[in-house]
């Protein structure tokens, strides 16, 4: 069995509005910064959390995925207390989302969530904020 950490983040800039997603593997020296269309904080927050979890079983290939304990690392309180189970999920846009992170989950030996203090990820908020500003200055539209 192997571990490997997660750290995500979404943000749109108004709510709804232009939105990105960033995604950092410490472990594996990956990240990635996406414009996902106009969506809210909440809809960026768990899209960011798909990508990794696609993502992730993308680079390890499916085997070693289910070998595989997920810590995913998140500044979302939200979204880590409802993957947790702490909170329902009352959002109709968040529902499908919820759903589709449990599907994925079972790709893996195990997938845990944990909180952490926006600047504990400031890596993630990076990309997503390069992603943004990469879109404005080549006039994508929302």
């Amino acid at each position: 069995m192997s571990k490997v950490i997660i750290y995500t983040d979404g943000g749109a800039r108004g709510n709804p509005g232009p939105a990105g997603i960033g995604i950092f593997f410490p472990d594996l020296g990956k990240e990635y910064g996406e414009v996902i269309g106009k969506a809210t904080n909440n809809v960026a927050e768990y899209s960011a959390l798909i990508y990794a979890l696609k993502k992730a079983k993308q680079l390890l290939g499916s085997d070693k995925a289910k070998a595989t304990d997920l810590e995913v690392r998140s500044d979302s309180e939200l979204m880590v207390s409802q993957m947790k189970g702490e909170y329902k999920v009352k959002s109709e846009d968040l529902k499908p989302l919820f759903m589709e992170v449990w599907n994925l989950r079972q790709e893996f030996s195990s997938v845990s969530f944990i909180h952490i203090p926006r600047g504990e990820n400031s890596r993630a908020d990076a990309l997503v904020n390069r992603a943004l500003d990469a879109a404005v200055k080549t006039r994508l539209h929302f």
